[in-house]
């Protein structure tokens, strides 16, 4: 069998194996919200697969998205933009407006500004807070051992809710006991949603109860230099 070589084609083999994956553990078809990452693609490379029906994206930067979504989502009803990457504080008015998902929630200071923008513009996009889940010291993210703490700040001195955890395991070991240990740390703070799980390994993520997997080289092939 040949390796599809079309981003639509790319996709519906994505799509197959997490199906796959789901059906292997007693999911429904359809539990597990395919991201996919769009970043460095512009909007000609993306608008085959939004005609192939994918509506959730994933985006790294606030300015390169604010460039080629709006008119995305001129043109495609029901679009889900997620944004997956560092936030800035100076950029949260923008990735207010702009994201329907917020992934990288990782710092107080990020927390305070989300509140100040989502109160002003009367907008609420869904919350992740990102966990440095294998404490890499180059990763964003909150630690392990910090997250309880961080996630009640957020609840009681921002007022914001929490949909879930985000994590990007360490590239040279087994992901599995990362998605464990995530799954065991949004279980215990009554959060429904797990984003983890990229091109390599989201199939191992869906046991592990991942609500969303971001997958973006397996879908739209290898990367332009950014």
């Amino acid at each position: 069998m040949t390796e599809p070589d079309t981003a639509p084609a790319r996709l519906a083999y994505v799509r197959a194996a997490l199906a796959k994956a789901e059906r292997a553990v007693g999911r429904p078809e359809g539990d597990v919200t395919l991201v996919a990452v769009s970043k460095t693609f512009d909007a000609d490379e993306i608008a085959p697969v939004l005609e192939a029906g994918q509506r959730a994206f994933g985006e790294n930067r606030v300015q390169e998205a604010k460039a080629k979504w709006p008119g995305l989502k001129e043109r495609y009803d029901g679009v889900e933009l997620h944004l997956i990457g560092p936030l800035q504080s100076n950029k949260a008015a923008e990735a207010v407006a702009l994201f329907d998902v917020i992934q990288s929630v990782d710092r107080p200071k990020i927390a305070e500004a989300l509140a100040k923008e989502m109160a002003a513009q009367g907008r609420s996009p869904r919350l992740f807070v990102q966990v440095n889940i294998g404490s890499e010291p180059q990763k964003a993210g909150v630690p392990p051992e910090e997250t309880d703490a961080f996630l009640a700040r957020c609840r009681d001195e921002f007022g914001l809710t929490i949909e879930g955890l985000m994590c990007i395991p360490p590239a040279d070991e087994p992901p599995a006991p990362f998605f464990a240990l995530l799954d065991r740390i949004a279980a215990r703070n009554g959060l429904p949603g797990r984003s983890m799980g990229m091109s390599a390994d989201f199939t191992d993520a869906v046991p592990f109860g991942a609500t969303h997997v971001r997958v973006g080289s397996a879908i739209f092939g290898t990367r332009p230099k950014a």
